[in-house]
């Protein structure tokens, strides 16, 4: 059987993402006609038709796309392994591009980020802040944060900061006027600030004390997708938001916002760092888990 060179591969998938012959010939610094001749040759010795030409487009045909799927996961790593050899030898260099929420991208950057920039000014990190779940292979991503029920099991999750509790608060204004909720279904008859996913799903408030559930639907006169405007809604005296204790935490303590129903703020497991378990990671993404990895051995060696 006739074999396809890593030049004729390379040559494939940047016409494919390209989808013309001229932008993928400029990248590889070659003609348009050398690149054309280069895919002719591959086609004829493979006795399969890759590609779709017409004047104005190229698409790939279905054979093509198959072979688009299967080359691409190993170009990468062919590209990472040079990146790494060079980066070894000289200082660590690539990108880590990671989804993630705010409320789990927002520790990251305050414990590891400065010291960890600092230690590789090479690298360069990307948050894309997304409230949905994204599927990090397909969206392109290197890694993701969320909490560990919501990941998939052919990921590799590395877990990291306190277990996340929630929390019903007002203002005192608002208590004041509106009064105290008693029970988690009180707070059908008071004005809630709702949450809104990007994905357009509305946010449920799951209360629970000694193993009973109190699942809300609650209703009120704001939503929102943003969990720091949340906190400024509550504040301002709109309503009673559910958030995160340590987003509110500070604002208790000075008696700006009142902690209603204390004894059903849930506790659930914390955030982690996650990657797929299926390829090598990037020398990149190595070097962060690594740094997540070392400061939450320090954060757990710290007294309480």
């Amino acid at each position: 059987m006739q074999r396809a060179g890593l030049s004729e591969l390379n040559a494939f998938a940047a016409i494919a993402e390209l989808k013309s012959f001229r932008a993928a010939a400029a990248r590889l610094g070659v003609s348009p006609s050398a690149l054309s001749h280069t895919m002719r040759n591959l086609e004829a010795r493979l006795g399969l038709r890759l590609l779709n030409r017409t004047t104005r487009s190229v698409a790939l045909t279905e054979v093509g796309e198959r072979l688009l799927r299967r080359i691409m996961p190993a170009l990468a790593d062919l590209d990472e392994a040079v990146t790494e050899v060079v980066s070894t030898s000289n200082r660590p260099s690539g990108s880590v591009r990671i989804s993630a929420a705010e409320a789990g991208a927002r520790p990251i950057i305050r414990e590891v980020l400065p010291a960890f920039l600092a230690t590789y000014p090479d690298i360069h990190v990307e948050f894309v802040i997304d409230t949905r779940f994204v599927d990090i292979v397909a969206d392109g991503f290197d890694a993701g944060i969320r909490v560990h029920e919501d990941i998939p099991l052919d990921m590799v999750a590395v877990p990291f900061g306190e277990p996340l509790r929630f929390a019903a608060v007002a203002s005192p204004a608002y208590v004041a006027q509106y009064g105290t909720p008693r029970a988690p279904h009180d707070l059908k008859q008071h004005r809630c600030i709702r949450y809104r996913f990007a994905s357009g799903a509305m946010y449920h408030w799951g209360m629970e004390r000694g193993g009973e559930v109190a699942v809300i639907d609650v209703d009120g006169p704001m939503t929102l997708g943003n969990t720091n405007l949340m906190v400024d809604a509550a504040l301002a005296g709109i309503g009673v938001a559910w958030i995160p204790h340590y987003h509110v935490e500070a604002h208790v303590q000075a008696g700006r916002l009142l902690h209603l129903l204390p004894e059903w703020s849930p506790t659930l497991p914390g955030l982690c760092f996650y990657y797929p378990a299926n390829r090598h990671p990037p020398i990149a993404l190595r070097l962060f888990m690594d740094a997540v990895r070392e400061w939450e051995h320090r954060r757990r060696l710290e007294p309480r």
